[in-house]
């Protein structure tokens, strides 16, 4: 069985003063304070919802 790729995320900035979308995005992703960090499988849809919020999170661990 192959193994599935993971990205490791952490929320760096607060997504208090965001938008509601934005912050339903991080919620998504299952980040709930800050600094805590989760890990979510590396698929277009995650890459998709990073990016949207990329100025929130931060990408702990880069594939290899």
């Amino acid at each position: 069985m192959a193994e599935s790729r993971t990205l490791k995320l952490e929320l760096v900035r607060s997504p208090i003063g965001s938008t509601q979308r934005q912050r339903a995005t991080v919620r998504a992703l299952g980040l709930r304070r800050l600094h805590q960090v989760v890990e979510q499988s590396d698929s277009p849809v995650t890459r998709g919802m990073v990016q949207k919020v990329e100025h929130l999170v931060r990408i702990v661990e880069a594939p290899e």
